[in-house]
């Protein structure tokens, strides 16, 4: 024992479990009448969002919610999906959010996998989870949203109650002052968030309220969120907890600009009146706002942030946000790292490049986060490093506190992903000499849609029980708007015929519609001499599209 070990341990004094939970109570005390949330006509107090938060864990202690209960939730962008993120985890449950996407099948194997005893469901969903409760074995309450702010033109018509609880009614019967609790450990777990795979259901991520808390720092530094910062939710706050920013603001007392529905009108309201600094989004985001109508643009005098992580946008769109006044900043990370974990650290000196080489230095997906401690690409088989020279290929992997705890029940999957002790992304990239990673391709055959991603076996899946088809291979399409879109190619069996809208409405009967393929192209699907569909021809075929 050295000297420094001596006498000198922890205690509750110098030792405290690290959760992002303390920063909304310090939010609260130091500043609160400070406007936390906008959703609107109403407008939240740190004072009244703390106190909301403390209700609602009140109100699921009462009935019985404790350590390693999952609560769901299937929310659009709106204050009670804050206030989950703090009550849920105050009484030391974890909180699962659905994305909002998914059709009942997806959901009810969710509900089972997670064995949920509280599901918070907003009316606009409510016929999605009806079904898909009558899919589940489990038995949990459920709760009714009803939004006092929803518009008859959201994305999904306002369905029946289905829960034995009113939101509004169980916060209310909640005590303000309720005596929450710290995690007994942060690594205690805070989240649970699905991912897509390239085989049948999904994995379950799980975060822990130390991730979940250095998160927040490293957001703090690398979205250079300044005190009372406006923070607008374009980034759906089920995707890996909205990327953690639901814990993060409340570091710099910052605002919460609900919206429920990404549309061009709403988004530039939100900039111009609330005074946005900053908002994180897909590419899709961006084309909506820069291909707005003229209409409905606004001015306004702040730059503002915009975090991408998906495909880097060309540079025509670059440009376009540049002038509408948008600063666009390149992140790169995954479900399983609690959303980025890498960010394209812009060098001033790259602004006088031309065009071409600057363009290539936006499209690299940049360097580790603050509170990740590796970033490297490896053969996966050696575990050796490749040489930084731009061009050997690898698969990229992370280590760190950034990194999920695992996945939910499935230890093989989480011994696979945890491998030699790094966490294998399954994304293929290089490195550049400068220390730089590029991605250069999807192991997995994952495809990115408008920030949601698409198995490709999930699809073909789908395609492979339409009597007509023989054999079929989906791949990812470059498109404009949406980042890329799938395409499916398929051999139909001797003597039939279908046609590419019978194929698509086909589809639409069993997964949800976003993952469908917008094209379908017949003919022979190329194939290995063993029969195996020749994934990277398909891909090259599509790029002529």
């Amino acid at each position: 024992m050295t000297i420094y070990e001596q006498h000198l341990g922890k205690n509750s004094a110098n030792h405290q479990p690290l959760t992002p939970l303390t920063f909304l109570e310090r939010a609260a005390k130091v500043f609160p009448d400070h406007v936390a949330i906008v959703h609107g006509k109403t407008r939240t107090t740190y004072k009244t969002f703390w106190e909301r938060a403390l209700r609602l864990a009140s109100a699921l202690a009462t009935r019985g919610i404790g350590k390693g209960d999952t609560v769901t939730v299937m929310l659009s962008n709106t204050p009670p999906m804050l206030e989950a993120h703090y009550g849920v985890p105050m009484v030391k449950a974890v909180l699962h959010s659905l994305n909002t996407r998914l059709d009942a099948a997806a959901i009810a194997f969710q509900l089972d996998h997670a064995e949920t005893k509280v599901l918070i469901v907003d009316r606009e969903h409510s016929k999605v989870v009806a079904e898909a409760l009558a899919l589940s074995s489990v038995k949990p309450l459920v709760v009714d949203y009803d939004d006092p702010e929803y518009s008859d033109d959201a994305p999904y018509p306002k369905g029946d109650r289905i829960g034995a609880e009113d939101y509004e009614a169980l916060l209310a019967a909640g005590d303000p002052d309720f005596a929450w609790s710290m995690p007994d450990d942060e690594w205690d777990a805070i989240s649970l968030n699905y991912t897509s795979g390239t085989t049948g259901n999904p994995k379950g991520v799980v975060y822990s309220h130390r991730g979940a808390a250095l998160m927040c720092y490293a957001n703090t530094i690398h979205a250079a969120m300044d005190k009372h910062c406006v923070y607008l939710w374009t980034l759906p706050m089920f995707h890996a907890n909205g990327w953690c920013f639901p814990w993060t603001l409340a570091v710099q007392i910052g605002t919460h600009v609900c919206l429920r529905w990404v549309r061009a009108k709403p988004m530039y309201d939100a900039i111009a009146d609330q005074g946005v600094t900053h908002l994180c989004g897909a590419p899709i985001v961006m084309a909506t706002l820069i291909n707005a109508e003229k209409k409905d643009k606004r001015d306004f005098p702040q730059t503002v942030t915009f975090n991408t992580a998906a495909a880097p946008p060309p540079e025509a769109v670059l440009s376009g946000m540049a002038d509408a006044g948008f600063a666009v900043v390149h992140l790169y990370g995954l479900t399983e790292t609690y959303g980025p974990a890498t960010v394209n650290e812009w060098k001033g000196e790259w602004d006088a490049l031309e065009k071409g080489a600057r363009t290539t230095k936006k499209a690299r997906q940049g360097v580790r986060y603050a509170a990740l401690e590796g970033l490297t690409v490896m053969d996966p088989q050696t575990m050796q490093e490749t040489p930084a020279d731009g061009e050997t290929l690898g698969e990229v992997m992370f280590r760190g506190n950034i990194v999920m705890k695992g996945y939910l029940k499935n230890p093989k999957a989480t011994d696979e992903a945890f491998a030699d002790g790094w966490f294998h992304s399954g994304d293929l990239g290089v490195m550049h000499p400068d220390g730089y990673i590029q991605l250069k391709d999807r192991s997995k055959d994952i495809i990115i849609s408008g920030g949601e991603n698409i198995s490709s076996i999930e699809v073909e899946d789908a395609l492979y029980k339409h009597p007509a088809v023989a054999s079929c291979g989906v791949v990812g399409r470059a498109d404009d708007k949406w980042g890329e879109t799938p395409v499916a190619y398929v051999e139909l069996k001797p003597g039939r015929t279908a046609t590419e809208d019978e194929i698509i409405e086909h589809c639409r009967t069993l997964i949800a519609r976003y993952k469908c393929p917008r094209t379908v192209i017949f003919g022979e699907v190329p194939k290995t001499s063993t029969g195996k569909i020749q994934k990277f021809r398909l891909r090259e075929m599509a790029r002529s599209l």
